[in-house]
């Protein structure tokens, strides 16, 4: 356990102090990141909108981006599923999405990537409003960002 050191017969984590934040560079060495935080340059995000339906697919092909999802109706307690298809999504990445906003209530959806291969994976969006309650029709906005694992 390379980061850890021995006291006796346990292990203890090491405190890393003195930084408030993580800072990375690119291998050429030109520093992309103006705050000197992990994040993506403004070129490596995109946005898409979807087209006709919410279980209609979309083409992003960044790093990290917004989706603006259809206004079609979604009952109460229901998922819809869609494609996202990504030139830059590996097997190893992570995919992390959370529900932005845009038109709709943030508290009334979930979203999660349900699975993937390279190059795509499948979105799942829930309304989670109660049994009975009105369906929704909101242009629901999601963010997303790819973790890179190589």
């Amino acid at each position: 356990m390379g980061n850890t050191k021995p006291i006796g017969v346990a292990y203890s984590d090491q405190d890393i102090s003195g930084a408030d934040t993580i800072s990375a560079t690119l291998i050429s060495g030109v520093d992309i990141y103006a705050t000197d935080e992990i994040g993506y340059a403004a070129a490596a995000q995109g946005t898409v909108t979807q087209l006709t339906s919410k279980s209609t697919g979309v083409t992003l092909n960044n790093s990290a981006g917004q989706i603006t999802m259809n206004n079609a109706s979604l009952a109460a307690q229901t998922n819809v599923s869609f494609t996202l298809t990504n030139s830059l999504l590996s097997t190893k990445d992570v995919l992390v999405i959370n529900v932005a906003g845009g038109a709709a209530a943030t508290t009334s959806y979930n979203c999660w990537v349900s699975g993937h291969a390279a190059g795509s994976c499948t979105i799942v969006l829930r309304n989670i409003e109660a049994t009975g309650s009105p369906a929704l029709t909101e242009a629901v906005v999601l963010n997303f960002a790819i973790i890179h694992c190589l």
